[in-house]
């Protein structure tokens, strides 16, 4: 019998030691219910580096359930808010929570004694909207402490809900930026410098800041001579030589293409439907094919760019679905015939409008359109808040079970003018709480990324900063066709009127 007794008593402990290494691997009370409202939130530890001991709380207001956890105090503060799990297995995993925050770079989620050095991501600025963030960390050593962090001034808020942790990755594979004004600026005297003042390649400066990804548009006659075929050869051999990822961005057009204008090229103007489909083959097949020759193929090309309002007008409006998905097809047939590994992006702007992309891509599944990946613009002072383009992103990547990419973003850091154009964001604080600074640019450019990073599934690909290269050079304007035409941009690229390195530059590093 005592044989018996013993053996069980062993069989019982070997039970119990996975479950109890299972119960601490998993963060307690991460929707700061239990115990609520209380000034010390149950199964959580607090460690205040100055100010009140009372500045982490938790109360009422919860973003999914009844109550969440509030740092806050009338003076200057530092709290954080964390706990130690144990019995994990060496591997990576991701720290997810919904939050708000009344100011940028005050507040964070982190993972920090899992092994690595700690990582953080910040809170955006969100007054009302709950935005989930995430963060990944690689454990080795068995634990990983959960941390949930404010620095802040009096006043300073920050609230944090549905705190979960679990195995698996959410990184950006793709962190962009589209130069396509750089062959023209270069040649007409541009010159760039990295932060400490060093001049160099402008692609070089960028990639040693962590940029793996360029995009570069495709016009098919511009008036000035740029744009086309033989100048994105020439910068697709330098991007690839600096080891980064190509994608091409095919306007069909001479000149800008966007929600607003879908001109056809002059030489196709007289085309029927059947022509244009002919054309868009042959157009697309051309650049990427010579690029292949080259040894540069292209990883990810754009078929229309901002086709809203579809593209070649008018035969391929939105309005004719099914003539646009014909063109649309054509351009998907040409890409794969070329490679068959490069994935196709339809891109639509208004990245914070839910129902546009819903109407877009559920007509675009009606007429059996081709893609691999849904493009987006996402310009915070026209579409949106941060809340809403989470919204929109979450929906379509589940809706269609595809990848999402911001492939167009960008952010003023000065309200100032280097040319004779009136810029086209002169606000001093175009969206609330990021003001036209560069702490305001390399904030938003920030939290556009964790908000693609957050996407569930993965399906986060990355962002793509617009322009960042296009500062105020004489002769490199707005109007391909007026040498004397100025750039409305150039407070919203990544080197100052310096031709500085700014420090959004550092967001690239973003994982």
């Amino acid at each position: 019998m005592k044989k018996i007794l013993v053996a069980l008593l062993l069989c019982a402990a070997a039970t119990l030691t996975p479950l109890a290494a299972l119960a601490a691997s998993t963060v307690t009370n991460g929707g700061f219910e239990t115990g609520s409202p209380t000034s010390t939130p149950t199964g959580w530890s607090t460690t205040v580096g100055s100010g009140s001991a009372a500045a982490d709380f938790t109360e009422a207001g919860g973003h999914a359930g009844s109550y969440r956890l509030s740092h806050w105090a009338s003076g200057a503060y530092t709290v954080e808010t964390h706990q130690t799990l144990t019995g994990l297995t060496a591997g990576t995993y991701t720290l997810r929570a919904w939050v708000r925050s009344g100011a940028a770079s005050q507040s964070w989620i982190a993972l920090r004694n899992c092994g690595p050095a700690e990582r953080r991501t910040y809170l955006p600025v969100s007054s009302s909207e709950w935005i989930q963030i995430a963060v990944t960390q690689t454990v080795t050593g068995g634990q990983c402490t959960v941390s949930l962090g404010s620095a802040a001034a009096a006043g300073g808020w920050a609230n944090f809900d549905d705190v979960t942790f679990a195995a698996g990755s959410a990184t950006l594979a793709i962190k962009g930026a589209d130069t396509s004004s750089l062959p023209k600026s270069e040649a007409l005297g541009g010159k760039y410098y990295s932060a400490t003042g060093a001049q160099g390649d402008a692609l070089a400066i960028m990639r040693s800041a962590g940029l793996n990804y360029v995009r570069l548009k495709v016009w098919v006659n511009a008036a000035d001579g740029y744009n086309d075929k033989a100048h994105v050869l020439a910068l697709a051999r330098r991007i690839k030589a600096q080891g980064m990822g190509l994608l091409i961005d095919f306007h069909y057009s001479d000149t800008w293409a966007d929600p607003g204008k879908q001109y056809k090229p002059a030489a196709w103007a007289g085309y029927t439907l059947a022509q244009l489909k002919t054309a868009v083959y042959n157009h697309t097949y051309d650049v990427l094919n010579a690029l292949k020759a080259q040894g540069t193929t292209a990883d990810m090309v754009q078929v229309g760019n901002e086709i809203n309002d579809g593209m070649l007008w008018e035969e391929g409006r939105s309005s004719n679905f099914g003539n646009l998905a014909q063109l649309l097809n054509s351009g998907h047939s040409a890409v794969k015939a070329v490679s068959g590994s490069t994935r196709v992006v339809l891109h639509v702007a208004e990245g914070g409008n839910n129902s546009l992309f819903r109407w877009w891509f559920d007509s675009a599944a009606a007429h059996g359109v081709k893609y691999d990946v849904i493009g987006v613009s996402y310009y915070s002072y026209w579409h949106g808040t941060l809340g809403a383009l989470q919204t929109n992103l979450n929906d379509i990547a589940s809706r269609y079970g595809k990848p999402v990419l911001v492939v167009e973003t960008a952010y003023p850091f000065t309200t100032g003018n280097d040319d004779g154009l009136t810029n086209i964001i002169t606000a001093a604080t175009p969206y609330p709480g990021y003001p036209a600074s560069a702490a305001g640019q390399s904030a938003m450019l920030r939290d556009v990324m964790s908000v693609v990073q957050a996407v569930p599934n993965g399906r986060g690909l990355g962002v793509v900063y617009w322009e960042p290269t296009w500062t105020a050079v004489r002769g490199n304007g707005w109007d391909p066709a007026d040498a004397s035409s100025g750039n409305g941009w150039e407070n919203q690229a990544l080197f100052d009127f310096s031709d500085r390195a700014l420090p959004a530059l550092t967001q690239f590093t973003h994982q």
